[in-house]
């Protein structure tokens, strides 16, 4: 097989830019360096193409070492045909392989393998050849044997359909077919085995839905109903048309003495051996599809969340609720320093209201707080209230913003929270994270694992190892797209970025802290374990905002530096201009903008012998002044009022922001403590497959209100605005 050809087509691309792709890949090289940095080798495939292919490529590449196993296997047998060799190497998925080798593979003790050893595999033979002129009683009397267990004819007829039976189960043809018409014509039931027992499963209770029509949510669904032993689940195949087509393949002689024979057997390996098989592995195909959708919506949901634009420059203060233990209070000041923390006790029991609002007032006096970040978990509620009623009572422009505070439990109780706050209890560090999280939402989200943020459905069913690696990938591509200040990042932060280790990470850091600020990047050579390669993986993406060269504050990479700065001099500056050319608004910035705008860019890219999607990454860098890919985002909404679901009513317009987006519809929070549910026919006028086609996490959205029942929680909504 010719893997590079293969992905090629799939990706539709060319075979030079796979070809180049697999070998950065094989020398190393990371996805978000191979994106930005080799876009001329790859001829720009995106960070997203370079993932589906890395993943296709590890694919096919165990995809022909299990042949090239398979193939020594059974030639060590003394089986191999050229057939057969030809058909294993031109299978194009796993399952055509192992449906190949079956027959050859070493078995466990089966019913086959005793009649074989029965010495019944002459008669098996003899049944499949439909030739017999005289009752199969009297042949099989040949077979009887006290020594060999065989005592009766019957005994000796039953052990040959057992090898028969074993052999139509074993054809890989028939395999193919059964497990095709299955998919395309089976049903999956459900049956719930206590239908008067309620659960969140009774859409399940007496389900059926072809196969080939079942969304993954459903499937996941239907999954975790039956691992927690509500729903019994099952598929239900064409079977008639089944044993049809086995009988049409098998019988070839209607020959009345072996005809009943092999039609019984033809129903025994179907029912006994075949359509167990093909019934697991169409549910694992089925799982394993929605799983892959489900993951690919997390991994999206995931990058919107982290893209979220920081809101800089303001002293926050973070508020962790709850009732008992009081809501826990850190002021972090515009460099996510910690600058104070408090315990109050606003809620129920202690309803210490008045006493709360005191030292609140205290805090915003002192600290100039100019924004509240409120965890939206338990008493968050009532902890809104009092921040309502207290914003009235200051003649001080402060706001609130509800955040999203899945995870900060699991990072407070992280050795990494002990680390970064050894004298804070969990509730303290919980609170520094929900301010963290709305001044820079990337930077503080990092240090959470991706399946504990909690943007997804049904992240605890799935292959952990699959959707672990998917968001891994997910939050380097937009640590790297972003790029972090390597005089201010964590270690957290750092170990994301293209080539460097959680060892190197540290080693940073520890570097940092003995030597005092980077004052160019070439130093991260003298990072313990920092080697030239990974130096190169790295260096583009670690930013120096007022180091020795100014270019060390762009994302231009140091092995393009010498072709930049004759760049620069040839638009007619020099390189201490940098800074006031990406400066919005200067003269200088205005001015290169003209002068770029004229340039040969064809011409340039050779003088300077480099690509010419690199001259313009470089000019493009070189222009923006300092821009952060999350400007584009939509920015978070800011409240000064509260909302309750008793104040909703039909036909009311909001605005709210989409907090997760699944198979079905999406959650809108509009600012009730229960987000709202916009079905995927009420999200636009066109027919859209699935919702991420028209919104993602993090959108500012309006909607209007369909429906309200506060006895179940629940609010439908619509983008569909109708005026009233």
């Amino acid at each position: 097989m010719d893997i590079s050809e293969v992905i090629a087509k799939e990706l539709s691309v060319k075979k030079t830019q796979v070809e180049a792709a697999v070998k950065l890949i094989d020398e190393g090289c990371t996805i978000p360096f191979i994106a930005r940095y080799r876009k001329e080798a790859t001829g720009a495939l995106n960070d997203e193409q370079l993932r589906t292919l890395g993943e296709r490529l590890e694919y096919l590449r165990n995809l022909e070492e299990k042949k090239a196993q398979v193939l020594s296997s059974i030639e060590e047998q003394g089986q191999l045909t050229d057939e057969l060799k030809a058909k294993i190497i031109a299978a194009e998925t796993v399952t055509a392989v192992d449906d190949l080798y079956r027959p050859y593979r070493p078995k466990r003790k089966t019913r086959a393998s005793v009649a074989k050893e029965k010495g019944l595999g002459p008669l098996a033979l003899y049944i499949r050849l439909q030739n017999a002129k005289e009752p199969l009683e009297k042949t099989a009397e040949e077979y009887v044997s006290e020594e060999k267990e065989v005592k009766t004819p019957q005994d000796a007829i039953a052990g040959a359909m057992d090898i028969i039976a074993e052999e139509i189960s074993d054809d890989a043809d028939y395999r193919t077919y059964i497990r095709d018409i299955t998919a395309k014509q089976g049903n999956l039931i459900s049956e719930a085995k206590d239908d008067k027992a309620e659960s969140v499963y009774e859409n399940y209770y007496h389900f059926s839905e072809p196969v080939a029509k079942m969304a993954g949510h459903r499937v996941l669904a239907v999954n975790r109903g039956e691992a927690e032993k509500i729903l019994g689940v099952t598929i239900e195949a064409p079977v008639e048309q089944i044993i049809r087509y086995l009988e049409k393949q098998i019988i070839v002689n209607d020959n009345p003495i072996t005809t009943p024979i092999l039609k019984e057997t033809i129903e025994d390996s179907y029912n006994r051996l075949i359509a167990p098989s093909i019934e697991r592995e169409i549910r694992n195909m089925l799982t394993e599809k929605a799983e892959d959708g489900a993951i690919s919506v997390f991994g999206k949901n995931l990058r919107q969340l982290l893209m979220q634009p920081p809101i800089a420059g303001k002293v926050v203060l973070g508020w962790d609720p709850a009732f008992r233990t009081g809501c826990k209070l850190a002021i972090v000041d515009p460099t996510g320093k910690v600058l104070d923390t408090k315990v109050i006790y606003p809620t129920a029991p202690q309803f210490k209201v008045n006493e709360a609002k005191a030292e609140l007032k205290k805090l915003i006096g002192k600290y100039n707080v100019e924004l509240i970040s409120v965890g939206n978990g338990t008493a968050s509620r009532e902890s809104e209230a009092v921040i309502v009623e207290l914003l009235k009572e200051i003649n001080k422009p402060v706001q609130y913003i509800i955040v999203n505070e899945a995870g900060a439990s699991v990072y407070s109780a992280s050795k990494l929270a002990t680390e970064e706050f050894p004298n804070f209890d969990v509730g303290q560090r919980s609170a520094a994270s929900i301010a963290r999280r709305l001044q820079d939402p990337l930077a503080e989200l990092v240090k959470i694992d991706p399946k504990s943020i909690g943007v997804g459905q049904y992240q605890h069913d799935m292959n952990q190892k699959k959707l672990g690696e998917t968001l891994g990938g997910v939050v380097e591509d937009c640590v790297n797209s972003v790029g972090v200040d390597l005089n201010t990042a964590s270690v957290s932060l750092l170990e994301y970025i293209s080539g460097i280790s959680k060892t190197i990470a540290k080693n940073i850091v520890e570097y940092r802290e003995a030597n005092g600020k980077f004052t160019s990047r070439a130093q991260l050579l003298k990072v313990p374990k920092l080697g030239p390669k990974a130096y190169e993986q790295c260096a583009g993406f670690m930013r120096i905002l007022d180091g020795k060269n100014p270019l060390d504050a762009t994302s231009v990479h140091p092995e393009s530096y010498k072709a930049a700065e004759e760049l620069i001099k040839k638009l007619g500056f020099d390189k201490s201009q940098i800074v006031n050319i990406r400066k919005a608004g200067t003269n200088e910035n205005a001015m290169f903008k003209l002068m770029a705008s004229k340039l040969d860019k064809a011409k340039t890219a050779k003088e300077l012998e480099i690509g010419e999607l690199t001259l313009k990454d470089i000019l493009k860098e070189l222009e923006k002044p300092a821009r952060d890919p999350r400007e584009d985002m939509p920015k978070p909404i800011l409240r000064s009022d509260i909302l309750e679901m008793k104040d909703l009513k039909p036909g009311m317009i909001l605005k709210g922001t989409v907090r997760n987006v699944i198979d079905f519809g999406v959650f809108v929070d509009i600012g009730v403590h229960q987000d709202g549910l916009v079905h995927i026919s009420q999200i636009c006028d066109r027919y859209i497959k699935h919702p991420l086609e028209a919104v993602s996490v993090g959108d500012v959205v309006d909607v209007q209100v369909m429906s309200v029942e506060p006895a179940k929680k629940r609010i439908a909504l619509t983008m569909k605005i109708q005026k009233q």
